[in-house]
């Protein structure tokens, strides 16, 4: 992982690195609406915590989600072979450029932090979620996820870590903070 930064008086992080390799209680997948494993991170993070993530998927399907996890709700699973405690699903909206979905994707991260905080969790980890196939424009998505964390994390234990799987994507996420006057915190 290379620079960490942070914002927020140190509730929020941002690094670039790969999600599946952080010791958090919960990182957060995005996953599509099968909870059923896919491409990019969904798919890295079901390789990475092995097959028991799929089997405890399966039942959540049957349990609680049949027809499917809607877009900005959350479910959990254990983390299984991955150095996380938990996995908190959330399924991010496909970007239209005639629907504003950002309270959708804003829910994502909204729906996670709570679940988090609701099990009794300080750290939680963070992909770009529907910026990647689902086609959500990058800068867009950081507007919204710092205005949910900036909302949502000065209250309480948690602290959130926002991981990139690029350094550009990293340098982006952080001319977004300064264009809306969060400062890196120093130290």
């Amino acid at each position: 992982m290379t620079a960490t930064m942070s914002w927020m008086s140190g509730k929020l992080r941002a690094i670039q690195g790969d999600i599946t390799t952080l010791e958090m209680d919960a990182i957060v997948n995005a996953a599509n609406h099968s909870l059923m494993g896919g491409g990019g991170v969904d798919g890295a993070i079901h390789r990475a915590a092995g097959p028991e993530l799929k089997k405890a998927c399966e039942v959540l399907r049957r349990e609680q989600w049949p027809e499917g996890l809607p877009d900005g709700e959350v479910a959990m699973t254990p983390g299984f072979n991955l150095p996380a405690r938990h996995v908190i699903h959330t399924v991010g909206p496909v970007y239209a450029k005639t629907v504003d979905r950002s309270a959708l994707l804003a829910s994502c991260y909204q729906n996670s932090l709570a679940l988090a905080r609701d099990h009794g969790m300080h750290t939680i980890a963070f992909p770009a979620i529907s910026t990647g196939v689902y086609g959500y424009p990058f800068e867009q998505a950081c507007e919204v996820v710092i205005g949910v964390m900036a909302e949502r994390l000065p209250h309480g234990e948690l602290t959130a870590t926002l991981c990139f799987f690029g350094q550009k994507d990293l340098e982006a996420f952080r001319n977004v903070a300064s264009r809306l006057g969060y400062q890196r915190d120093r130290g």
